[in-house]
């Protein structure tokens, strides 16, 4: 799998471990029951620490402890599921997480877009992705009518500052 940070292929230095894994070294990524059974021990690692979060959840289970946690990894594990995108703009918006928020498993190219306005800002992808292809499907539309995590402006607050734009040249 590629990985996809802020539009642009990286290295992934964040290692998932099974819950019966030794750890290593560096960033590692973990399972939320492990990240509940470790929790003191992973807290206090010098290392980057991640929590994987499956479909059925939700943030709230480490919201206390977002301050200690650098990636939240959301699963998709159908392209029928998709709370993690409920979940990704619940980190952003309620719990104000400025961590990575990852989307793995069922990473669809046709859902680049929606994921990225919903708060992800790192994608696993399949290997056949390019940035070309990363590039076309998440730009895909330019105007939005829902506001999202991602902060863009919508059809409607751009229609009002042209109104205004509109009501202060004809008042001058």
């Amino acid at each position: 799998m590629k990985l996809i940070k802020n539009g642009e292929f990286v290295e992934d230095r964040f290692v998932t471990v099974g819950d019966d894994d030794a750890l290593p070294d560096g960033p590692a990524i973990v399972s939320l029951e492990r990240w509940q059974a470790e929790r003191e021990t992973l807290r206090a690692r010098n290392s980057p620490i991640g929590v994987k979060l499956q479909s059925g959840q939700e943030p709230d289970a480490i919201a206390g402890d977002l301050d200690h946690i650098d990636v939240v990894a959301l699963d998709f594990p159908s392209y029928r599921n998709g709370r993690a995108y409920s979940y990704a703009r619940l980190l952003r918006e309620r719990h104000g997480f400025k961590g990575e928020i990852r989307a793995v498993g069922n990473v669809l190219r046709d859902q680049f877009q929606y994921m990225i306005r919903c708060g992800f800002d790192a994608l696993e992808v399949a290997d056949n992705i390019t940035p070309e292809i990363f590039a076309e499907n998440a730009g895909v539309f330019s105007l939005f009518y829902q506001p999202a995590a991602d902060g863009k402006k919508t059809v409607l607050s751009l229609r009002q500052r042209l109104a205004a734009r509109a009501q202060e040249k004809a008042s001058a």
